[in-house]
């Protein structure tokens, strides 16, 4: 189980930023400081798949990085199986398989090196790296490019071996920002059956999207930010219930209307 809790995050502006203000400020600016996240709560428990939505530059992407320990929160707390990972970074970084945007692969090595040097890594024996990497190379259909270097791979290629890298070690969370943006309708396929699985092993599993479609195959909650404050977190069928629709779109354009009123 993850649970986080009151987070937040700012950045100091800088000098261009300061001197080239218009009169459209973001609410979430001040003088000195833009407050990306102002207050995010949500939880996500064992065989659970959450999906994470808000409009862009919403805060999805700075809130994924604090779980992931790559930024450390201002305020807030972020726990997995019952250890505060904000305190314990070491132990979040051992605990989750996180994805992003920017997460990269060595160019000039295999798909394969790259996957079993992350797993050695996370102190892995050879003998785990095999029949780990095995298993995920299945799992993904990757087989057939495993000895590419990486530099040579096309997009799908490149986001499969991705996230073979960001779970080689068995976390017990797994964090995958926009996991399918830019692939093709059969990587994609593979990708969501890929969620499912490890759905299937009581994974919990935390995703942002903008494809809503992704949300009604996949997920059991739904988390929704907005100018970097929660404004839902519950399940599917709250979610329909709370933005007055079984149409998923219009439940989430309900729920940020909403959230810009109070």
């Amino acid at each position: 189980m993850i649970e986080v809790a009151g987070l937040k995050k700012k950045f100091k502006l800088t000098k261009d930023h300061k001197k080239n203000k218009t009169d459209n400020i973001d609410p979430r600016e001040d003088k000195e400081f833009f407050h990306s996240v102002r207050d995010v709560s949500f939880q996500c428990n064992k065989g659970e798949v959450l999906g994470l939505l808000g409009p862009n530059g919403a805060g999805k992407t700075t809130t994924l990085r604090m779980i992931s320990t790559a930024l450390k929160p201002d305020e807030g707390s972020i726990t997995i199986s019952g250890h505060d990972i904000v305190k314990k970074p070491l132990v979040g970084r051992k605990s989750i398989g996180f994805l992003s945007g920017s997460t990269g692969l060595y160019g000039r090595l295999t798909v394969k090196e790259n996957v079993e040097y992350f797993a050695r890594l996370h102190g892995m024996s050879k003998k785990a790296v095999a029949a780990r990497c095995d298993e995920l190379f299945t799992l993904l259909d990757m087989h057939n490019f495993i000895d590419k270097r990486a530099e040579n791979l096309s997009t799908g290629m490149k986001q499969k071996a991705n996230i073979a890298r960001a779970v080689v070690h068995h976390p017990d969370v797994v964090i995958l920002d926009e996991p399918t943006t830019g692939l093709d309708i059969m990587t994609t396929q593979t990708v969501i059956n890929f969620i499912r699985g490890l759905k299937e092993q009581g994974t919990p599993v935390i995703f942002s999207t903008h494809h809503l479609d992704e949300v009604a195959l996949l997920c059991d909650r739904v988390a929704v930010i907005n100018q970097g404050i929660s404004c839902f977190d519950g399940t599917l069928d709250e979610f329909k219930q709370t933005g007055q629709s079984e149409e998923l779109n219009q439940a989430f354009m309900n729920i940020l209307t909403e959230s810009r009123n109070v």
